[in-house]
């Protein structure tokens, strides 16, 4: 539509309209044929059918439903501000603003959070809509929004939900997007109205892929069939305290740790849900909790095996399925800036996609008042009203995961109709749910809960069920029966409050409100930092269970043992925070909260290890303790550290290797006078990565079963047992069962804890290793080793870059590729040309502060990344900066779809506009919705 035109959405389209829906079908048909015969008509498609679907930015439109009239001020990015004169005003405004810029994400969000793919996608998603059915997010949201939420947040999410509405009415799918012209052509899908539990819905989806040790749970029981209990403990460490420090270190969690330290009770200190208990014990990392003996053997293994392939499958929200999800924060005091006043940074690590999870968006009330709340800015989710991580004109706020336990698997004995439960049988809730199928028939299927609400996971995988008849359990097991089930206990399947979280914060003007409003972000847990002119601070929200003493929820427990079931949950009030902390400053990385022998519940025995957190630390500390005041670039800078911690562990005994061959030579020498950091330029830092990656194959990959090893990389091993590479003749091919981005050893900071706490042992088992192919020579001690993967690691880059070792550079091997999560992964290769980006080639890498993630063992591509990075200046909030990972667009070939991501790539950030002033001068487009 040309600009300075108003128009209502409430038109219908007349013949013009219907004349190019028709050609929009018709070039859909051309692109098919063009696939067949090979032609490349992915630029005129983009030109006669996406343009249709670009937003009106300047004019006006008419609204029904608004108040008065809205501006919505778009800078030289598309990225918008709406200025309203009441809170419904400004919802309804941001409803309709992410549907012109991100609806098709948004649609394909919520069939994602209701189990419906199937219905846009056809019956390749029916397992994925079988499971997420089981969970029943959408379920648990709609008891939410009925019971839980606040008046006044359900008054905001039905006014968002209007505002989407008002943007689809009279469109049909091809003039939302070009996603819908192509799925037009295989299926009749017509996108349906948007509802307020689409939106509370994406929150479950969300702390999904945040849900804590799940994953953790399911490897170390999968590893019990190869690998013995000090084996497994040697791969998950404990936690290095005195090392890289815990969170919260001047806290107000004292007079618990007091009475906890001079072993006073703290019964009645939680709130008590059911069975009454003690509260659970000090969790460390590395533990295997008691439950270990009642449910180890080859039932567990199995049936997790079967877990995992289910889990693998289903698609991911923010995460890469929960692995590899991190973050950076952290908030310095004025004592130490420039400016005399805080600033604070953050920068999540989530998985990369096309258009970015985050959505950058200013929410302004003309006039702040009682009718009209709101004044902040930051980054929003598409399809859910609000600012999750940003500033209003008070206080700033950052988040990161926290890591915490608040999921526990259990294994179920079943009997009939019902499972046993302390030597009882109880029946299941059940429920019968339709899964519709674009272009097939209907499939029904059956969920069956627990009597306190634990969905059977088992029930969605056949194979799930054969082993759970097959497998075997210890004699303290109750009798097979009709086999073994997998039940999942989770915070998120209890309706809570974050949504009324989100509007709290949003409108929170000091450190009280502050904690006020976190309190309400019971799922999924998060570190908060905080900053306001005068104050920095932390705090640990969150619903996190307490469990019976000698049952820490680092493996899965036995569901028919009522002894293991959850005891209640932490009062808020016995969280940890920290206010004002001595040292000036907090960070916040995914590290643990509190010391373990400081606080007297369990938070979770699977912290990150640290690494990132230490190293943002170190840098404080440098600049503070130099005498010198850290800047907002400053901040941006310490955002882009790459230094390699493992490689200043590994590095000095690698030069020490004396290597026969000269080509070898010649790429050790890289690492002489290497200073660690891994730049994308760098030919240093792509030979350490390599050797990196091959020690941990050759050391700890190549012993793992085959449930955690990578796919497409076999092994010959010991047929009797299976425990490794073997010279004999008594072996049997084995293939790794895993994805390339899931796989393990991945490389992370856990690996290098595991590396550390054995390089003092050169002669443990972990070192040794049979002769490779050709003339790779066999290892017994842990200089044999380095030297194999120093070998092995010149001839992988050989074969990757070339013989040339100044041709190499660690931005070739370690590269992004951003891909449209539906029709960019799984459709013809036209459209993803039309709809995917890249490749950049990045700095940094695993467990840096500048954390653009690899798994190391599937490969050196990137997998996670710093899905947006922001630093807010408390002194001056238009001085505040802040970048996308992409754009503000979801739209392909739209001017906004990808505008931000090479100078995110460069560490480049953008003008954050926040006073009216400011966002009038940056504005390049005005369109005014009106009533």
């Amino acid at each position: 539509m040309p600009p300075n035109t108003t128009a209502s959405t409430g038109d219908k389209p007349g013949k013009s309209g219907r004349k190019k829906g028709r050609k929009a079908r018709l070039i859909v048909l051309v692109l098919v044929l063009a696939i067949i015969g090979g032609v490349a008509y992915g630029a005129y498609w983009s030109i006669s059918t996406v343009r249709a679907s670009f937003p009106q930015t300047t004019g006006s439109i008419t609204l029904d439903g608004l108040s008065g009239p809205v501006e919505v001020k778009r800078d030289g990015y598309g990225i918008p501000q709406i200025y309203a004169s009441s809170d419904e005003d400004l919802f309804m405004a941001q409803g309709f603003v992410q549907a012109q810029d991100r609806f098709y994400e948004m649609d394909v969000r919520r069939h994602m959070t209701s189990g419906r793919l199937s219905e846009m996608f056809g019956k390749d998603q029916v397992k994925n809509d079988e499971f997420l059915r089981t969970l029943g997010w959408d379920r648990i949201a709609g008891q939410e929004y009925d019971h839980t939420l606040s008046a006044s947040t359900k008054k905001y999410l039905q006014a968002y939900a209007k505002g989407v509405n008002a943007y689809l009415k009279g469109k049909d799918g091809e003039d939302i997007s070009l996603e819908y012209a192509a799925l037009g052509f295989v299926s009749d899908y017509k996108p349906a109205q948007w509802t307020p539990v689409d939106s509370v819905s994406w929150l479950k989806a969300m702390a999904w892929d945040l849900r804590g040790n799940m994953q953790d749970e399911i490897d170390r029981a999968l590893m019990t069939s190869r690998l013995g209990p000090q084996q497994i403990a040697d791969l998950y460490p404990e936690y290095p305290y005195s090392r890289n420090k815990a969170i919260v270190r001047e806290g107000q969690y004292d007079e618990i740790a007091k009475a906890f330290a001079q072993g006073g009770s703290t019964s009645g200190t939680q709130t008590t849900t059911g069975t009454t208990g003690t509260t659970g014990t000090t969790g460390t990392t590395g533990t295997t909790g008691s439950s270990t003996s009642s449910t180890a053997g080859s039932a567990l293994t199995s049936q997790l095996g079967g877990l995992y392939k289910v889990l693998d499958n289903v698609p991911a929200a923010v995460g890469v399925n929960g692995q590899g999800i991190g973050s950076n924060s952290w908030v310095v005091s004025g004592k130490y800036t420039i400016t005399n006043k805080p600033l604070l940074a953050n920068d999540p690590h989530l998985s990369a996609s096309l258009p970015s999870v985050w959505y950058q968006m200013g929410l302004h009330c003309r006039a702040v008042s009682a009718k009209c709340q709101y004044d902040v800015t930051g980054y929003t989710f598409a399809g859910m009203p609000g600012v999750i991580i940003g500033h209003n004109a008070d206080i700033a706020w950052g988040m990161t995961n926290s890591g915490v336990d608040v999921t526990d698997l259990y294994l179920e004995k079943l009997s009939g109709d019902g499972y046993q439960y302390d030597r009882k049988v109880k029946p299941f809730t059940s429920r019968e749910e339709t899964i519709k199928v674009a272009g097939g028939e209907s499939k029904k299927i059956v969920v069956r809960q627990t009597a306190d609400g634990m969905p059977l996971l088992s029930d969605r995988d056949d194979e799930l069920v054969k082993v759970g008849k097959k497998a075997t359990v210890d004699t303290a097991a109750p009798d097979r029966g009709d086999g073994y089930g997998i039940a999942l206990k989770w915070t998120a399947l209890q309706p809570g409050t974050s949504m009324d979280a989100v509007f709290a914060l949003d409108k929170a003007s000091d450190w009280t409100g502050f904690r006020s409003a976190a309190a309400l972000f019971d799922v999924p847990s998060q570190n908060l930092v905080y900053a306001d002119s005068k104050h920095i601070g932390y705090t640990l929200p969150g619903k996190i269970p307490t469990r019976a003493a000698g049952d820490d929820g680092s493996v899965p427990a036995p569901g028919w043992n009522s002894k293991y079931k959850w005891t209640g949950y932490i009062k808020q009030g016995e969280l940890p925070y920290e206010l004002d902390p001595k040292r000036g400053y907090i960070v916040t990385a995914n590290q643990a909260v509190v010391d373990k022998d400081k606080y007297p519940y369990t938070l979770t025995t699977d912290w990150g290890y640290g690494t990132r957190s230490q190293r943002i630390s170190d840098l404080i500390e440098s600049k503070i303790k130099g005498g010198g005041k850290i800047s907002t670039d400053d901040m941006r800078q310490m955002q882009l550290d790459n230094s390699s911690e493992i490689a200043k562990l590994l590095v000095p005994k690698l030069l020490k290797i004396n290597l026969k061959d000269k080509d070898v030579r010649e790429a050790q020498k890289l690492l002489e006078g290497w200073d660690y950091t891994q730049d994308a330029d760098s030919a240093a830092a792509a030979y350490f990565n390599a050797v990196w990656r091959n020690i941990l194959k050759l050391a700890f990959g190549n012993k793992l079963p085959k449930e955690l090893r990578v796919k497409g990389q076999c092994l010959w091993v010991d047929k009797i047992d299976g425990t490794g590479p073997v010279d004999d003749d008594t072996k049997v091919r084995e293939c790794g069962q895993r994805d390339a981005d899931q796989a393990q050893p991945d490389g992370g900071d856990r690996w290098f804890e595991v590396v550390r706490t054995q390089m003092d042992k050169p002669d443990s088992d972990w070192w040794k290793t049979p002769a490779g192919v050709g003339d790779r020579p066999k290892a017994d001690n842990r200089d044999k080793l380095f030297e194999r993967a120093m070998i092995d690691a010149r001839w992988e880059l050989t074969a990757k870059l070339g013989k040339d070792i100044d041709t190499w550079s660690w931005g070739r091997l370690h590269r992004l590729f951003l891909k449209n999560q539906t029709l960019g992964t799984e459709g013809p290769g036209i459209v993803q040309y039309v709809l995917n980006r890249g490749p950049w080639k990045l700095s940094g890498g695993e467990a840096t502060v500048n954390a653009t993630g690899w798994n190391a063992a599937g490969g050196y591509g990137v997998v996670w990344v710093p899905s947006m990075r922001m630093v807010v200046n408390l002194a001056d909030l238009d001085k505040s900066k802040w970048i996308n990972l992409t754009g503000a667009s979801g739209h392909a070939y739209s001017a906004h779809y990808t505008d931000q991501t090479g100078k995110w790539a460069e560490g480049e950030l953008l003008p954050w506009s926040f006073s009216a002033k400011a966002v009038d001068k940056s504005t390049s487009d005005t369109l005014t919705l009106k009533p």
